[in-house]
């Protein structure tokens, strides 16, 4: 599958700048996967806005792919997609599926992504930590051969690995590359995967998206300009792929919306700039910084239990769960920001995802 097998209102969505959810995984008390509850997941961030989901990647658990639930879990969630009117009628989507593992692995779940109608695939690199940037490359171009790939510079503290400008200069020059989500939570590292994009004249054709959820808004605002032949050529982020956007999904819209309106004025407001620090003290919450990101996961099912949801914040790992002292922040910044919550938008909707 090639780049430009993809429907063009789909690749539309991708580069205009969409929200797109990490879709979380609805477990039942005994570690199982709740259809009903995952359904209803990808129905609230239909409804709620979202230009597609990614399935399958950190936010869903990499861990499915232990417990047979990789195919199953994309599946339910495209089919869904398929099946869901959304509010305000259908629209095109641009669906997201994340590969893991080495090189034969990540073919084989291209594959399976490919066959279920998926339009690209998020890559990480977590298991190829200790290669060469040569094997790194030679790794992305075979699983690229299989379908488009949007690059992910995941963060070390969660398995990344570090990635030079040199690497992303050449990731982007493979043809079938169509995004990268930057996500290592590192403001230098963040500029070398743009650097590299346009050091590769890649820019009008790999799409920025944020990854970054500590600091989602300025990753957003921020026009990013370097040399090029002696002459500034500037990119911007245009979308976000984010965990921190699997909650309060239908803000995360109306965000997202408002500062894409704000750019093309070129005009942005001190309100919305004030955004980013809130949203970031949001992040320290839900992702459980203070601890690391241990409880990164069930901070964010937390809040989808808290509004009905979920039913627990159970992960597959047993030792997974919300560390001390997250509940009250999460309490803390629910209160504090009301306009970056959505409890009324699912209280209004929640039944209905679960019927």
């Amino acid at each position: 599958m090639h780049r430009t097998d993809i429907p063009q209102d789909s690749l539309a969505v991708l580069r205009e700048g969409a929200c797109i959810p990490a879709h979380l995984l609805a477990l039942d008390a005994d570690r199982q996967l709740d259809e009903r509850r995952q359904r209803a997941l990808t129905r609230y961030y239909l409804d709620a806005g979202a230009g597609g989901v990614a399935v399958g990647v950190h936010s869903t658990q990499f861990a499915i792919r232990d417990v047979g639930l990789y195919e199953p879990v994309l599946e339910l969630a495209m089919r869904t997609a398929k099946e869901w009117e959304p509010i305000g009628g259908k629209r095109p989507l641009f669906m997201v599926a994340g590969l893991a593992g080495r090189t034969g692995q990540a073919v084989r779940e291209a594959g399976i992504a490919r066959g279920l109608g998926y339009h690209a695939a998020l890559l990480s690199l977590a298991a190829m930590k200790g290669s060469s940037e040569d094997e790194l490359i030679a790794h992305c171009g075979k699983v690229a051969a299989e379908m488009p790939l949007v690059g992910f510079y995941l963060q070390p503290a969660v398995g990344g690995i570090h990635l030079p400008a040199s690497f992303w200069q050449r990731f982007a020059a493979i043809d079938n590359v169509v995004a990268i989500k930057m996500a290592p939570f590192h403001r230098y590292r963040t500029l070398d995967v743009i650097r590299g994009v346009i050091a590769a004249k890649a820019e009008d054709r790999v799409t920025l998206y944020t990854g970054n959820d500590d600091h989602i808004v300025m990753d957003l605002l921020a026009p990013f300009t370097f040399m090029r032949e002696g002459r500034p050529v500037t990119a911007r982020i245009r979308g976000g792929l984010l965990g921190h956007w699997s909650v309060w999904t239908q803000r995360a819209v109306e965000l997202l919306q408002r500062i894409h309106a704000a750019v093309d004025a070129g005009q942005v407001p001190a309100d919305l700039l004030a955004l980013d620090a809130q949203v970031t003290d949001c992040n320290a919450a839900l992702f459980d910084v203070a601890h690391d990101f241990h409880g990164c996961i069930a901070g964010c099912h937390e809040i989808l239990r808290r509004q009905g949801l979920l039913e627990g914040t159970w992960c597959l790992d047993p030792n997974e769960g919300l560390s001390p002292g997250q509940a009250e922040a999460l309490t803390r910044v629910a209160r504090d920001y009301p306009h970056l919550v959505d409890d009324d938008f699912v209280s209004k909707h929640r039944a209905r995802w679960l019927s």
